[in-house]
């Protein structure tokens, strides 16, 4: 594949991807057109060497691996599926001046004034009961803009420029439309009208719902020279794709190749299906067993954590240590914290290193300044669940927790050219 097809087809999954269980939808769709077997949390596994499989939990957390040789461990690779953003409350309607609103809540660490002025929809999964009274569950994605957060004209607000602070209660909530006089609307009733609309006629009564708010607009390659991708949700879903491009294209190796993509790294990973939870480790038990055989697979097993890694801006590059400021399109990004809120350690820099130099590609440093705060990934979760050797490693970015970020075109490319390799790794230092 070449660097313009894998970019074009990395748009293509991030637009239809505006939530972790669309996203997980969407790499299920790949992996069994590639021939990957679906697997059942409920029932007994026959692993066969060579096969490749796939498990979901929840729908918004996935593992998929190609089964090698148990002696020889596992090359695992994981992500995160999650995204901050904006999500429905339980009971959201608001009718103020005419206006119908839906009351929010903040999921995750949101940069919120990017949301203001976006043209929004709505996605996520919906639990109804049918025709026959069973309770079933559908992805709905309504795709239009319909819904918009105004910013507050600067005439009402002649300080905006020096500082408005966003209330996340009041200021937030999005318009969707304009009511008739007296009308009462209940949220429940237009999903149900949304269901049928998208061909599930059999929708008796909306329940529950998990959804969140997104912008509509395209996700491009940008820029004069094409030098940057411009997307949402780019932390993380840009590693879920590099890492399932990665496993798709690797073949002909005696080593486990794993991918896991959980959801909740964004608001700290514990949950059934967050990285802290017992998800990779339950499913590590059925290929390697459990006790000693499970720890002895482990020493001989490697994780790379992918996630996402602050390049350095140019109109503020004070906020980075000057020799460790990474550039977008200059490859991916060993991250690297004394107080392990990263993973890395010197083994694993230096194996990663040594993968760089045999395909050729490009690598840097990050580390924050001494000054500053640390953010954290799944890496440093997963590892200490399982004990295994582990390297967090990001792609540069700007916006990074923006409603609409943005990467280089090249270094996607790149790592996942490096990943195949790491999948393909026989043997690792003792």
């Amino acid at each position: 594949m070449s660097k313009e097809h894998f970019n074009q087809d990395l748009i293509q999954f991030l637009n239809a991807s505006p939530t972790p269980y669309h996203a997980v939808a969407t790499m299920v769709a790949k992996l069994e057109k590639a021939g990957f077997q679906p697997l059942d949390e409920s029932e007994a596994w026959t692993l066969k060497e060579g096969e490749n499989y796939y498990v979901t939990r929840n729908g918004s957390s996935i593992i998929a691996f190609t089964l090698g040789k148990p002696e020889l461990g596992a090359r695992m690779v994981g992500a995160h599926t999650d995204a901050p953003c904006l999500k429905v409350k339980p009971h959201p309607e608001m009718s103020r001046h005419s206006y119908f609103q839906l009351g929010v809540e903040v999921y995750g660490g949101v940069l919120l004034n990017p949301w203001f002025d976006r043209d929004l929809s709505i996605a996520g999964r919906v639990q109804y009961l049918n025709d026959q009274q069973q309770l079933c569950h559908q992805l709905i994605n309504f795709e239009r803009p319909i819904a918009i957060v105004p910013s507050l004209a600067i005439h009402l607000d002649r300080e905006v420029n020096s500082g408005r602070a966003v209330n996340t209660q009041t200021d937030i909530p999005p318009i969707l439309f304009q009511l008739a006089d007296d009308e009462n609307v209940d949220f429940r009733e237009l999903l149900k009208e949304e269901l049928v609309r998208q061909g599930h006629s059999d929708c008796q009564e909306v329940m529950e719902y998990d959804l969140s708010f997104y912008d509509t607009q395209s996700a491009a390659v940008i820029g004069l020279k094409n030098n940057f991708i411009a997307s949402a949700r780019l932390d993380n879903l840009l590693s879920c794709y590099v890492g399932l491009e990665s496993l798709l294209n690797h073949k002909g190796s005696d080593t486990t190749a794993l991918l896991v993509c959980n959801d909740h790294e964004e608001v700290g990973s514990v949950s059934t299906t967050g990285a802290q939870g017992p998800f990779l480790k339950s499913v590590l038990e059925r290929i390697y067993g459990t006790g000693e055989s499970l720890t002895r697979a482990m020493s001989r097993s490697m994780l790379i954590s992918t996630d996402n890694a602050h390049g350095i801006h140019p109109n503020y590059a004070s906020k980075h240590d000057e020799h460790h400021a990474p550039k977008l399109n200059q490859g991916a990004v060993i991250k690297v914290n004394a107080n392990q809120r990263y993973a890395t350690n010197d083994e694993t820099s230096a194996l990663y290193r040594i993968l760089c130099q045999a395909s050729g590609s490009k690598v840097q440093h990050f580390v924050t300044r001494t000054d500053m705060a640390c953010g954290s990934t799944i890496g440093p979760l997963t590892a200490g669940v399982l004990g295994v050797r582990t390297l967090d490693l990001g792609l540069p970015t700007f916006g990074m927790h923006s409603i609409r970020e943005l990467a280089g075109t090249e270094d996607a490319f790149e790592l996942s050219q490096t990943l195949v390799n790491f999948f393909k790794t026989k043997s690792l230092p003792s």
